[in-house]
């Protein structure tokens, strides 16, 4: 039988599975603590300095003339990093994400090789020793750099742990579980704006928030490899054997599975030789797909932190401000699990219909005065709807997570998410940047998230819909379903 049919036996999200799944999803609150990290820790007070000549002077001088006024603790306070200094708050928060571009890149096409389970714990250990001396670091410089390494991890481990949540179970509950996981990511954003709430030293909030980080680990140890990498490499005994143990797990009988030997991807076979990240260029199906999920996930990110950004600036409480980042993408969940299951919706669909929305939405705050008393002002303000486009906007990032995963075949699937994963980054780094065209235009920031998420929206109507479509697993299978594809439209044609 094919990996699917064997899937059917065992149980495609039995006892066993759902176990293993709650351990990956629940690792998404340490991971979003992580990447909200620098939004606490970093933040900058009111100060006044006193007793200082007018003229120019030297950082040490100046930390002996600065008084904070509010009693906060953070590495602002600590080191003083305010005026000419300012700058290295930021630059803590654009490592993060550099380390998280770069383990996109780096763990994707890694855990496509070496396989799913020792990657993942390798980064998850890395990272809670980088975290604990991001708690530790006795200067900046050291900070920065324990920032830029646990972005690393971060961004590596989150890749391959959203693979696993999914190759673990049945196609028919990747969806479920590609919305679990981005949920319980916001949920974790909130958590950790409670933290922060009865937390104030930073060292003390960084120590532990990264000590969950030790629990998920533990947990993690005993989680098998994917059957479906193993069997997507050739390695049938090694996933016959891991079927059987999610099958006595389960309380099912399947202790006879056998697999369906496929020759031509075993390790050394001309499909491994030919598999990386080269073939999402090559490919010619792999190259299209790969190059529109790229702007769409470019784009995704440009207006989710774009609008983050934009809306938090209005709150009072940075802890608040943290918490609203993961509660304002709640309900977008439950909406994508509803459309993106129904036939006529879809995964294609509902992501550029949500994109679509998202677009609109920061269209219409163009068209609202910035200082409107009406009405319609006050109940459509600016802040209503990009709060609303970030509604939208999540929706669709979320569908994107789960539609990619389900382009790629399993033997190139890390890598194409590694790969749409970069360009996401990308996005992120260069959202801070669009609120400063405000200088050419007031309307300027939101006409780029319009641009973004509407443009996005019509180029991801260009990828074939995967409802109800069997997975590919190898580039073989990709290339003769999407011949069978062709045939079958020829037909309808010639009828």
């Amino acid at each position: 039988m094919d990996i699917e049919t064997a899937f059917h036996t065992v149980g495609e999200f039995g006892p066993y599975q759902k176990r293993a799944v709650t351990v990956l999803v629940l690792a998404q609150v340490y991971m979003a603590c992580q990447s909200m990290l620098i939004v606490l820790v970093g933040y900058t007070p009111e100060y006044r300095v006193e007793n200082q000549d007018g003229g120019s002077s030297g950082h040490r001088e100046l930390q002996q003339h600065v008084i904070f006024t509010e009693d906060v603790d953070s590495i602002v306070t600590e080191w003083v990093l305010i005026r000419q200094q300012a700058y290295k708050v930021s630059l803590a928060g654009s490592l993060f994400f550099t380390g998280l571009l770069v383990g996109n890149v780096v763990f994707g096409p890694l855990s496509d090789r070496i396989g799913r389970r020792p990657v993942y714990l390798t980064g998850l250990f890395f990272e809670v020793m980088f975290g604990y001396l991001t708690a530790l670091a006795p200067s900046y410089e050291v900070f920065a750099a324990s920032r830029l390494l646990v972005g690393l991890m971060n961004g590596g481990i989150g890749l391959v742990c959203f693979v696993l949540t999914q190759e673990y179970v049945g196609k028919s509950y990747w969806a479920m579980t590609g919305t679990l996981t981005s949920m319980i990511f916001a949920v974790g954003i909130a958590l950790f704006g409670a933290l922060g709430y009865f937390v104030r030293p930073w060292r003390t909030l960084a120590m532990v928030a990264n000590s969950s980080g030790v629990l998920f680990f533990l947990l993690s140890v005993t989680l098998p490899e994917s059957p479906r990498w193993l069997y997507s490499q050739g390695q049938t005994e090694r996933a016959e054997e891991v079927l059987r143990f999610m099958a006595l797990r389960n309380g099912s009988n399947a202790t006879s599975l056998v697999l369906q030997r496929v020759g031509a991807a075993r390790p050394g076979g001309p499909a491994r030789r030919r598999g990386g990240v080269l073939q999402l260029a090559v490919h010619p199906v792999l190259r299209l797909r790969t190059m529109v999920l790229m702007y769409v996930w470019y784009c995704c990110s440009l207006v989710y932190y774009g609008l983050t950004l934009g809306a938090s600036a209005t709150s009072g409480s940075r802890f608040v401000n943290v918490a609203m980042y993961g509660l304002v993408e709640l309900p977008a969940y439950p909406l994508c699990i509803y459309f993106i299951n129904k036939s006529w919706a879809g995964r294609r669909k509902s992501m550029s219909s949500f994109l679509f929305l998202a677009g609109s939405a920061c269209l219409c705050t163009t068209l609202i005065p910035e200082n409107s008393d009406s009405e319609i002002g006050s109940l459509l303000s600016i802040t209503s709807l990009a709060l609303l486009g970030k509604l939208m906007v999540s929706a669709a990032f979320n569908i994107a997570y789960v539609y990619t995963s389900e382009l790629y075949p399993t033997v190139i699937r890390n890598a194409g998410l590694g790969v749409c994963s970069m360009s996401c980054r990308v996005g992120g780094i260069l959202a801070p940047f669009v609120p400063s065209m405000r200088a050419l235009h007031a309307s300027m920031p939101f006409t780029v998230f319009c641009l973004s998420g509407l443009s996005a929206g019509c180029l991801g109507l260009l990828l074939p819909e995967t409802l109800n479509r069997p997975a590919a697993d190898t580039l073989e299978e990709l290339s003769s379903s999407r011949v069978l594809e062709n045939k079958v439209r020829l037909q309808i044609q010639n009828l």
